[in-house]
């Protein structure tokens, strides 16, 4: 299993740790578009579940109103299935537990300057 630095990402066989990673990649090239940090980067990325070529990745998003929601999950869908080895995506959005500042990485704290 690898465990990821936000606590919440893993991934549930250590066969799929190559693809976990080019899916990481590829997620860290998604920004939310009214912070300029990649979701990753932001912990709204909870989740990364692969099995044979299904990537499930729950993740959650700054706000429940927020209005980039749509344009967001299609873009982590979009990044996942752009992924060699993964054929079918699923994405789920959850607020439990809630996002918070606390979920960001190191990076994202020191671009937004949270300290």
């Amino acid at each position: 299993m690898v465990q990821e630095e936000t606590g919440y990402a893993d991934v549930q066989n250590d066969d799929v740790s190559e693809l976990h990673d080019s899916v990481v990649d590829m997620l860290k090239h998604v920004y939310d578009p009214e912070i300029s940090v990649n979701v990753y980067d932001l912990g709204l990325i909870y989740n990364i579940d692969i099995n044979n070529q299904l990537c499930k990745i729950t993740m959650s998003l700054t706000s429940a109103f927020c209005p980039a929601a749509d344009d967001i999950i299609a873009d982590v869908h979009g990044a996942a299935i752009a992924v060699d080895g993964i054929t079918d995506v699923d994405v789920e959005v959850t607020f439990d537990p809630q996002w918070g500042p606390e979920q960001m990485s190191e990076d994202a704290k020191l671009i937004l300057g949270i300290f």
